[in-house]
């Protein structure tokens, strides 16, 4: 089941999230996060109007998906960065394509035009499921961040919806 996120929420989504910070680098945070400071996180995108998924299995938080904004700039306002993480024992079960899928119907819904999507790499699985949902590689910025004591990639994928007007 895919769902608006509540603030009920927060403890799950820091706790796989946190895991993400302690053990890859599909994050460059170092340090975990309180549900507490993931409620202040949770806050700036609501109040952006932008979305914030979870999807749960038998009632317990497996993912969680959200958009923010791209920049803070006027003229960037139809575009969003998207976020997707999946708690490490559910992953390969499509719990992180339903939640982008639904992710990206209510972006369209809301008139958002281009969705970004930024991927540390190597990371062949968030590189497919972007593909697969449609996204293209616009841009490879080499060894931008260092974590666990190694140079790191960053590659962004792009996709334009049918919500703008």
């Amino acid at each position: 089941m895919i769902r608006p996120a509540a603030h009920s929420d927060l403890e799950e989504i820091a706790r796989i999230y946190n895991h993400y910070i302690i053990n890859d680098i599909a994050t460059f945070e170092e340090k975990p996060v309180s549900a507490s400071e993931m409620a202040v996180r949770f806050e700036v995108i609501r109040s952006a109007g932008l979305p914030w998924r979870v999807a749960e299995k038998q009632g317990k938080v497996v993912g969680y998906a959200y958009a923010g904004k791209w920049s803070g700039r006027c003229s960037y306002r139809f575009s969003v960065e998207s976020t997707v993480y999946v708690d490490p024992a559910a992953i390969g079960q499509g719990f992180g394509r339903a939640l982008y899928e639904v992710l990206l119907d209510t972006l369209r819904d809301r008139s958002v035009h281009v969705v970004i999507g930024g991927i540390s790499l190597p990371n062949a699985a968030s590189v497919a499921l972007h593909e697969r949902l449609g996204f293209q590689k616009v841009a490879h910025f080499r060894e931008v961040g260092f974590k666990f004591n190694r140079w790191i990639d960053v590659g962004y994928w792009q996709a334009a919806l049918d919500g703008y007007h």
